[in-house]
């Protein structure tokens, strides 16, 4: 383990010894991690054993939360080291839907080059274009459609 990640665990109250426990809001160390756009951590926390599908109480996994944050590097190490980009959370959104619906266009354009399925709907029947907040991820969504 790492010194800045032996520090930061313990910042945030996390055991040294269980890399998927959850903290406050039920966040997990990697979770805490991306929602705080702490990128260095991704791989010292994947070496200690955390684990990239494991979701909180909501639903949502590192790569929610990292979407978040808001930073595409981010979000593109946690897609490339296995983080599931199609998870939907326990109202049935994906992190498509979720960046869509806050007007995040870069990282709609991000998550579609990384391959996420903007067909989805979530429990209301909605997809990621009808939750569409903002003229670039209405655009980003649209060149998807014949």
């Amino acid at each position: 383990m790492t010194p800045e990640l032996r520090e930061f665990l313990l910042e945030h109250g996390f055991p040294l010894d269980d890399p998927d426990a959850p903290g406050a809001n039920g966040l997990t160390p990697l979770m805490r991690a991306a929602k705080l756009g702490r990128i260095e951590l991704i791989d010292p926390l994947l070496a200690h054993g955390a684990r990239v599908e494991v979701l909180n109480q909501d639903g949502c996994n590192a790569l929610w939360l990292a979407c978040y944050h808001g930073d595409p590097a981010l979000v593109r190490k946690l897609v490339a080291v296995g983080a599931p980009i199609d998870q939907q959370n326990g109202n049935g959104a994906s992190c498509l839907m979720y960046v869509s619906s806050n007007g995040k266009a870069e990282l709609v354009e991000v998550l579609l080059e990384l391959g996420a399925d903007p067909t989805l709907k979530n429990f209301d029947d909605w997809t990621a274009l009808d939750l569409a907040a903002s003229p670039g991820c209405l655009r980003a969504l649209r060149k998807l459609r014949p």
